[in-house]
Parts: C-alpha cells; structure tokens; sequence
C-alpha cells in the first residue's frame, strides 16, 4: 500500500462530512415534498452526484490541478453525498412489496446515474 499524507485523509475526512450532511439535509428536503413511497431522495443525490463526478472528473483532468482536490471532492464530497449503500437497501425493501417497481428503480437509477455522468463529462468538453 503506498503511503497517504495526511492532508489527503483530512481532505477526504472534510468532503465526506459535507458530502454526508449535504445528502441527509437533501434527503429531508425531498421527503417532506415528495414522500417515502419510492425513495426519491436517494435517486436525486445519486444522479446529482453522477453528474458531479463526471464534471470534476474531467474538470481535474484537463486543469491539471488534481492535488488535494480529487479526494476532498471526488472520494470525500461525493463519497458522503452519494449512496450505493442506501440504493441497495431501498431496492431490497421495495421489493418484498412490489418487486416490479424495485426492479424499474434499480434500473433508472443504474441507467440515470450513468448518463449523468457522461452529461458531465460531456458538459465540461462542450465549454473546453
């Protein structure tokens, strides 16, 4: 294992505790508008951050500036914004009810994300 400095662990610390609350107070947002029935919170902070990722993946790639910022932002941000974790969960309990919308979900959500990071990625090439 190569070594880590530790002001790489107190970026990805710091992003991941932003990343985190931000996705927690997104996700009484979106609740108390929408409701629990699918879990649309997760969904948007997954595809937010699918689009996020593509548009600081690339950005930090042409700039050449990637230092501390790639894991503050990439690993840490959008590593506690996004969830897989909370999606596989949500997918699981949806489908011992109705296994036919938790299979629709799983498969937006997967497709979605995907395509808003390539949106991202694509966005960032545009303006370059």
């Amino acid at each position: 294992m190569m070594p880590v400095s530790a002001a790489a662990l107190a970026a990805v610390a710091a992003g991941g505790a932003v990343g985190s609350l931000a996705r927690f107070l997104a996700g009484l947002a979106v609740t108390s508008w929408l409701g629990l029935h699918i879990a649309w919170a997760t969904l948007g902070v997954n595809v937010v951050g699918g689009f996020l990722i593509g548009v600081i993946a690339e950005s930090l790639a042409r700039s050449g500036l990637d230092g501390l910022l790639r894991p503050l932002l990439i690993t840490g941000f959008l590593g506690g914004f996004t969830t897989f974790s909370a999606f596989s969960l949500e997918v699981v309990t949806l489908s011992r009810s109705e296994p036919l919308i938790a299979l629709g979900y799983a498969l937006v959500s997967v497709l979605a994300c995907v395509f808003a990071c390539a949106g991202g990625i694509a966005l960032v090439r545009t303006l370059a």
